[in-house]
């Protein structure tokens, strides 16, 4: 498990390309039949990909967290971003297929993926964060994430947000996950962009086209950087950084935070014209 630390917005402001991808972009996170985790100091939340191609594979325990199991003292989100897949918990199933979400809480000993059809796996998109309270493992389709059309074409962003893990959804700890489709025609992911120093953000791009990139911009407001991020690559977002991105195709992501609260409209919005 790859551990990184945090950044203070003096130094991200010197950083040159590579450096930014090192600290801030999780590249090959989605490997056939491996569990990949990035454990990150911003709120200490954990991102990871599982990939299960023919074989099942468990979600393992490392040293670093000096825990006798992973969700010892974490809970876990889940989506599926894939083919129809399995997780096992406990020797609890559930079936996930594309945009599906689970939750696991605090205590379940044993996680296990697999995929209905090798020559279509599931792809699982995994976020962690410590948890100080166990809330009931629980599945949530697609079609129950309160799907709410918003944005418009004139501007490019017209998309679908799907709300899984929050105040009025799946309860939890402190975890919050949903995603968001854009329409044929829209690029644009929040914009107007917002911070919000109460907690961290991390984003998985998903259903990006083989020659099409997302361009996701990052730091201070007036003091913006970008990285250039394909398909299944993850961005962890501090929480003194907006967190936004265009793409040269429509495309789909996976948002899910950690920190103080987990309300989901709690964001300082900043203003297009006051961007820098």
């Amino acid at each position: 498990m790859e551990v990184r630390f945090q950044n203070s917005p003096k130094e991200t402001s010197a950083m040159n390309t590579a450096e930014l991808r090192k600290n801030f972009l999780i590249e090959q996170l989605m490997v056939d039949n491996e569990v990949k985790l990035v454990y990150s100091h911003y709120d200490r939340v954990i991102v990871g990909g599982a990939k299960p191609v023919g074989k099942t594979i468990e979600l393992p325990n490392h040293p670093e967290l000096r825990a006798e199991f992973f969700l010892q003292r974490r809970e876990l989100g889940i989506i599926n971003v894939g083919g129809d897949g399995t997780v096992v918990a406990d020797g609890e199933s559930f079936t996930l297929r594309k945009m599906d979400c689970v939750y696991l809480g605090k205590g379940v000993k044993s996680v296990q993926f697999a995929s209905k059809d090798a020559t279509a796996p599931a792809v699982f998109y995994l976020l962690s964060s410590p948890a100080h309270q166990t809330y009931p493992n629980r599945l949530m389709k697609k079609e129950e994430a309160s799907p709410t059309d918003m944005g418009e074409v004139k501007t490019a962003n017209q998309r679908t947000i799907y709300k899984y893990i929050h105040a009025d959804g799946i309860q939890s700890a402190q975890l919050v996950m949903g995603l968001t489709v854009l329409a044929e025609g829209s690029v644009w992911n929040t914009m107007p962009a917002h911070t919000h120093t109460r907690r961290m953000e991390a984003y998985f791009y998903f259903d990006v086209p083989a020659n099409h990139r997302v361009v996701h911009f990052m730091g201070e407001p007036q003091e913006t950087r970008h990285m250039i991020v394909a398909n299944h690559e993850a961005i962890l977002s501090a929480p003194w950084s907006i967190h936004s991105g265009c793409g040269t195709s429509n495309y789909a992501f996976i948002w899910g935070m950690a920190g103080e609260n987990y309300t989901y409209t709690d964001m300082d919005a900043v203003a297009i014209g006051d961007l820098k």
